[in-house]
């Protein structure tokens, strides 16, 4: 258990869990406010506050998961945390925000054609790293395993420096009208310190109860990392994403989705392997997952592009499909499906 003070049982970890999950949820709260502020005062548009600014702060849990398992050796849960993340992010988080807005969630094709299509890029480029891991670097293990190294990291990293060149462009060409007002940007850059320093605390505590669950019920890695810590981490884009639906403003609700995930693949995974030089992923469960991903993203992409919004039939149709990704994973955790290899 994280911190080596809090006694390794399963009911504890329970408990822990809980306990972590409204950690990660109050320095959420507050590094999200910074981001908007920070993001109004800087003047940027609704879409790249929602993309970057907003993404990449309410994304810092996957980060600090990522890290934190690499750090300790159980790099497959991180990754597994990032997958399962993505896939509740693309899913179950655009479904909430259309159940919570008044109407139907408003997109435009800035959101359809650029930022859904680089996401789905995103996905290619990693499961591209992935495989040449495999490739050039095979590791021992059951199924196909590779180690990523720190060349390979650079791959995902660059293409992430694409995106934000993308973004700029936008930025460049964008005048503001809204005020600043009356925001204290010194204040708002030491609560964005606060609220990351309090999400890094609750990951690990975290990953140490998740780890002690592992251990007790013989739970995989992966998959531990594709349930309770994706839905852990993805709190914070969930609050995100409904508050700004619920305010009318589906633009940032579904750009900080997109970009989140973007963010995920693209750095919060590179960035663990660069801190530990190298680590070994297992394809053979990471394609199927990510061939899972693709196929929600693409069903997101298709109900967007009907009308540039998302209705409240559609929000129900993503929670449905999320709800038989869960009962597949459940049924591969407990032997009634077999279609991952090496779990």
């Amino acid at each position: 258990m994280a911190l080596g003070i809090i006694p390794e049982t399963p009911s504890v970890a329970v408990l822990v869990v809980l306990v972590t999950t409204g950690i990660i949820w109050v320095g959420s709260g507050w590094l999200e406010t910074a981001a908007e502020d920070l993001a109004a005062y800087y003047g940027l548009p609704a879409v790249v506050q929602g993309s970057i600014i907003i993404a990449v702060g309410s994304s810092f849990p996957e980060l600090a998961s990522v890290v934190i398992t690499a750090i300790s050796g159980s790099f497959s849960m991180g990754v597994g945390a990032i997958v399962g993340s993505a896939v509740f992010n693309v899913l179950v988080i655009p479904a909430l925000s259309g159940i919570a807005s008044k109407t139907s969630v408003g997109a435009d094709r800035t959101i359809v054609y650029k930022e859904a299509q680089f996401y789905m890029i995103a996905v290619s480029a990693l499961i591209i790293t992935f495989a040449l891991a495999v490739i050039y670097f095979p590791a021992e293990g059951p199924g196909l395993n590779g180690r990523i190294t720190r060349p390979l990291a650079a791959i995902p990293l660059a293409m992430y420096g694409l995106y934000l060149f993308i973004q700029w462009q936008d930025v460049s060409d964008y005048e503001s009208e809204t005020p600043a007002g009356d925001i204290d940007v010194v204040r708002s850059w030491g609560t964005l310190a606060l609220g990351l320093g309090t999400i890094l605390v609750g990951v690990e505590l975290l990953v140490g109860a998740v780890e002690t669950l592992n251990a007790a019920f013989g739970i995989p890695e992966f998959l531990a990392g594709v349930t309770i810590i994706a839905a852990a981490t993805s709190l914070p884009d969930a609050l995100v994403s409904v508050r700004a639906a619920k305010d009318g403003k589906g633009i940032t609700s579904l750009g900080n989705v997109l970009g989140s995930n973007t963010f995920d693949l693209l750095v919060a995974i590179p960035v663990g392997v660069l801190i530990v030089g190298s680590a070994t992923v297992s394809f053979a469960v990471a394609a199927p997952m990510f061939g899972v991903l693709t196929v929600a993203t693409v069903l997101l992409f298709t109900l967007l592009r009907t009308d540039l919004a998302l209705t409240g039939a559609e929000a129900y149709l993503l929670l449905f499909v999320y709800g038989a990704f869960v009962v597949w994973v459940v049924g591969e955790t407990a032997g009634v499906f077999d279609l991952l290899v090496g779990i």
